[in-house]
């Protein structure tokens, strides 16, 4: 079931594009409230016992504006007891965030009273995504939380990377912090935009870009970030009781409300293929220590084949695709063979870039069967045929 209809969506997306979504500048909000956060301040502020979680890219990997938050409200809150459960792994959006929100969030804190999640400048800047499937991401994030925690809240959070500021500059919203908006209003959560307020900031002269720090701010824009964060504890309110939130019906029905990764060895293969950690020394290219360490399954064999039985309407895979990154073709039950390249023109060529590739995401719910195949020729700017698959991606 679905709030909008397939026509009414697809008229909601098409309100989305950066040349249609407008704002007035200096009137939208760059905190919005909603619904706030009245069970997480009641938590703060009653049971003086929280659990807060960080979900986003490498902005919220790195040493920053987390780390500024957490001091921030351990210094507001002094009798409050936190505990926080970071998760920022750099270059992954708002997809990947979804499938894997329950190994690096849920499984450590099902009961999380409070999840914010940073996946605008990755949505854009490496997911480069339509609004739907940031759509996807986000809902399926929002609706997985609230399945393990009715209570649980969440705030969106919109950092700033250059195209963001561009868009802002021309009086345009970026259609990803749009998409993300659009879940937001729905489920009536809050979301402060870091972006909107430094494009503002830069523009009254108050600072520049490079003092900033550019898309992984330096301290002084980790600061500023926190600070707004802070600003906006500064105004929530706990509620008279803790209070459930009702079960809405679906923005969109092949959100990845039920998003989850199958280790690749619930795969059957053929002895083309490797569930093993690569020599990663003999393999070009630069590589994230995180990655280097873990059994994957891999080849580089043309015609090395695997079979996936699966549950659900999607599935996908995580991978890291580096100067050797080759193509395969795959078949979901039966079906005709399609031809997925995995070699990222963007990234490939200096880093084995790690994103979830997508194979299909509108199927009917139920069981599936997935071939998959080294295809054997690969794209003009690879030296190779490697396929890397961490883990399946399913909904």
């Amino acid at each position: 079931m679905t709030i909008f209809g397939k026509s009414s969506l697809a008229t909601m997306l098409a309100s989305i594009p950066v040349s249609a979504s407008r704002f007035a500048a200096g009137t939208t909000p760059v905190i919005t409230m909603r619904g706030g956060i009245p069970n997480t301040m009641r938590r703060i502020t009653v049971d003086k016992e929280v659990t807060i979680g960080f979900l986003g890219g490498s902005i919220t990997e790195m040493k920053g504006y987390v780390d500024y938050t957490q001091e921030a409200l351990k210094k507001r809150f002094p009798e409050c007891k936190f505990k926080f459960v970071r998760a920022g792994i750099s270059s992954t959006c708002s997809d990947t965030g979804a499938f894997r929100l329950g190994k690096d969030i849920l499984k450590k804190a099902p009961k999380i009273d409070l999840l914010f999640v940073e996946f605008a400048v990755n949505d854009n800047q490496d997911g480069h995504f339509p609004p739907q499937h940031s759509i996807r991401g986000i809902e399926g994030i929002v609706r997985q939380l609230r399945q393990c925690n009715v209570q649980g809240e969440v705030i969106l959070l919109y950092s700033a990377n250059e195209s963001h500021l561009d868009n802002y500059r021309r009086g345009a919203t970026p259609h990803e912090i749009a998409a993300h908006e659009t879940v937001a209003q729905a489920y009536n959560i809050a979301s402060i935009n870091f972006a909107l307020q430094v494009s503002r900031d830069i523009r009254q002269g108050k600072y520049d870009w490079q003092k900033f720090g550019g898309v992984h701010p330096a301290p002084f824009g980790c600061q500023l970030y926190a600070a707004w964060i802070d600003g906006f504890f500064a105004n929530a309110k706990p509620g008279d009781a803790a209070n459930a939130y009702p079960e809405l019906p679906a923005l969109d029905e092949f959100s990845y409300c039920n998003g989850r990764l199958i280790s690749p060895d619930q795969a059957e293969f053929d002895g083309d293929w490797s569930f093993s950690i690569p020599d990663w020394e003999k393999i070009p290219g630069k590589k994230r220590s995180c990655y280097t360490g873990k059994k994957i399954l891999h080849s580089e064999t043309p015609k090395a084949t695997l079979t996936l039985d699966f549950t659900g309407r999607a599935i996908g895979f995580f991978t890291t695709a580096g100067d050797d990154a080759g193509m395969l073709e795959y078949s979901i039950d039966g079906g005709k063979f399609q031809v997925v390249d995995t070699y990222r023109e963007d990234y490939s060529k200096v880093l084995h870039y790690p994103y979830t590739v997508m194979l299909a995401d509108e199927l009917a719910d139920g069981k599936h069967t997935l071939v998959l195949r080294v295809l054997g020729k690969h794209n003009a700017a690879s030296c190779g045929n490697g396929i890397r698959i961490f883990c399946f991606t399913a909904n």
